[in-house]
């Protein structure tokens, strides 16, 4: 009877590497996806006569409005895995996944993604493209700027965006609530769009702070 570190190094030494198979349509890039993970893994799992059992330790929910009146639910899941071997050894893995959808699947994507890492992580799955960090040396460059669509941009600010750009108003020495109010009609950076809470870090970045 094998315990989890043996059960574990068995299965290291039989997965195959997974490539990029599946096609997200909207986006137009490849992607891992979990049933190309599980797929590999699950017979190998059966075999060495392990099981995984996930815990979520942590959840954060927020929902989001779109430009067209609908919501978005993002769910970001701190998950703790035990992988446990048949004489009742186990090892843990904590991992974070985040799902985004309009309907009630965004835990579900986000535990979806963070037990996928975690497989990925505890048995070292190869993939099919994956190059050594030191073998190549990147020229160094600015900073892509990200691209946002239309629909994002009218999304309301996070939480955190919502307290940075109070935290820089008030730095610059602005009346927050009184700017808000005359350029807005709001009263709460929260109320703010990410159109909004970009153009207002555009318009201030060159201010002196307050003396």
């Amino acid at each position: 009877m094998m315990n989890i570190y043996e059960s574990i190094t068995k299965i290291m030494e039989e997965v195959p590497a997974i490539g990029k198979n599946q096609v997200n349509t909207q986006q137009k890039f490849k992607f891992r996806g979990i049933d190309d993970v599980m797929n590999a893994l699950q017979p190998l799992l059966s075999k060495h006569k392990v099981f995984i059992v996930p815990e979520i330790l942590e959840q954060i929910r927020e929902e989001r409005s779109t430009k067209t009146g609908g919501n978005l639910i993002y769910s970001i899941c701190k998950i703790k895995y035990k992988f446990y071997a048949e004489d009742g050894t186990f090892i843990e893995a904590i991992t974070i996944g985040e799902g985004m959808d309009s309907g009630d699947k965004a835990t579900n994507k986000a535990m979806a993604i963070a037990m996928k890492y975690a497989l990925f992580q505890v048995f070292c799955i190869p993939t099919e493209e994956m190059k050594d960090p030191d073998s190549e040396t990147p020229e160094e460059s600015k900073p892509k700027e990200q691209t946002i669509n239309e629909e994002e941009l009218d999304m309301l600010v996070t939480e955190q965006e919502a307290k940075t750009v109070y935290a820089l108003m008030m730095s610059k020495g602005l009346e927050v609530e009184k700017q808000l109010q005359h350029n807005y009609g709001i009263s709460n950076t929260k109320d703010l769009t990410k159109r909004q809470y970009a153009s207002i870090l555009n318009a201030i970045k060159s201010m002196p702070n307050k003396k």
